[in-house]
């Protein structure tokens, strides 16, 4: 199925992003009225997000027939705070979980290089070949990346408009991972394990 629609993968990975941002559009002026309560554009959008992210989840365990560790705990993460800012009415809870997102994931980095454990070739092992050395470079370099993508994420929301922490988020943030990871081109090559022909 994967071979023959290519493009699914990026559609459930990117989708529910896409579609919380572009009912946050839709609705940010407005007010929308559920179940007797009233919910601001974003926490409506937030609404929409948390079962979009739930079908794509289940799609790509369809598809691929594995999740990831890291999508489970974005996944718990989602429905523990996006539910609270539903819930409480609160959009507060919702633009701190990148940041409880980013700071477990540094925290799981972290603690693999203390236990001296090679837990993000275990992830990615199969699709970026590389020794171990290599693998130790880039764990340091993402346990910092996430760290700093945490403190960020607190800043923008926190001291910026909720619009600008929205294009931030969808934006912003993929847009740093990216980056990152074209940066770091020439640690793979440095470090990649020749194939036997």
């Amino acid at each position: 199925m994967n071979e023959r629609y290519p493009w699914l993968k990026p559609v459930l990975d990117f989708g529910p992003l896409l579609i919380f941002f572009v009912v946050y559009l839709l609705y940010r002026n407005e007010t929308v009225t559920l179940w007797g309560q009233d919910y601001s554009g974003f926490i409506f959008a937030t609404l929409v997000f948390i079962p979009a992210l739930v079908v794509s989840t289940l799609g790509l365990w369809a598809l691929t027939g594995k999740v990831s560790a890291m999508q489970i705990a974005t996944l718990v993460l989602v429905l523990v705070f996006g539910g609270l800012s539903i819930w409480l009415n609160d959009p507060r809870f919702f633009k701190m979980k990148p940041t409880l997102i980013y700071l477990l994931f540094a925290g799981i980095l972290g603690f693999a290089l203390i236990a001296d454990r090679n837990w993000l070739q275990l992830v990615l092992g199969e699709a970026l070949p590389m020794r171990a050395e290599g693998w130790r470079i880039l764990t340091i370099r993402m346990t910092l990346l996430f760290l700093a993508m945490a403190v960020l994420n607190e800043i923008v929301w926190r001291t910026m408009s909720e619009s600008t922490w929205v294009y931030f988020k969808t934006f912003g943030l993929t847009l740093i991972l990216f980056v990152f990871l074209l940066a770091n081109a020439k640690l793979y090559r440095d470090y990649a394990i020749e194939e036997e022909r």
